[in-house]
C-alpha cells in the first residue's frame, strides 16, 4: 500500500476540512500516480471532493465507522474489513489518500509514501504522522518547483522495517 499526501513544513495537511493549498502541479502528480488505481480515504475527505463524489478514473473506497453511510463508493467500516476487501489488490495499486485519521490507521500497512512537501507553514488543524527515520527512508526527491510564489518538492519514502 502507498500513502500519498501533501504536507506543509509542520506536516500539516488540512484545515476545516480543506487542503492547505491548491497547487496544480501537485494535483497533476496525484492524478498521474492514482489514475486507474484504487484509493481509500475517510468520509470527511470524500465530502471535500467536488459534489462529494469519488474522483473519476479510480476505484474509490471510503473507510468510515458509520455503518449507515451511503455513497457511490465502496464502504468499509473497519480496518479489518478494508484489508480483507483489498487483499487481492497489489500494493502498488492501492493508495491511501487521507485524512489524518486514515493515514494514522493505515500507515503501518504502507510500504511506500509519496509525499509532496510545501516549503511554507500554514495554519493547520490536521496533520500527517511524523516520519520515523528508523522506519522510513527517503529514496527519491524531485527538483524544486514553484507555483504562485509557493515552493514545493516531491519525495518518495520506502519502509525499511
Amino acid at each position: 500500500m502507498i500513502a500519498i499526501v501533501v504536507v506543509d513544513e509542520k506536516m500539516g495537511i488540512g484545515k476545516n476540512g480543506q487542503l492547505l493549498a491548491h497547487i496544480s502541479g501537485d494535483l497533476k502528480y496525484f492524478k498521474e500516480k492514482t489514475i486507474g488505481k484504487t484509493i481509500v480515504f475517510g468520509r470527511e475527505t470524500l465530502e471535500t471532493f467536488p459534489g462529494k463524489k469519488p474522483l473519476p478514473g479510480r476505484k474509490s473506497i471510503v473507510l468510515t465507522t458509520d455503518k449507515e453511510y451511503r455513497t457511490s463508493c465502496e464502504v468499509c467500516c473497519s480496518i479489518e474489513q478494508f484489508l480483507e476487501e483489498t487483499s487481492d489488490i497489489p500494493g502498488d495499486e492501492l493508495f491511501v489518500a487521507g485524512g489524518a485519521s486514515i493515514y494514522e490507521q493505515l500507515l503501518p500497512y504502507c510500504d511506500k509514501i509519496l509525499l509532496t512537501r510545501i516549503y511554507k507553514e500554514f495554519e493547520a488543524d490536521r496533520f500527517f504522522p511524523e516520519l520515523d527515520s528508523s522506519v522510513w527512508e527517503e529514496i527519491w526527491s524531485s527538483e524544486l518547483f514553484e507555483e504562485d510564489g509557493t515552493e514545493y518538492r516531491f519525495f518518495e519514502y520506502k519502509r525499511v522495517r
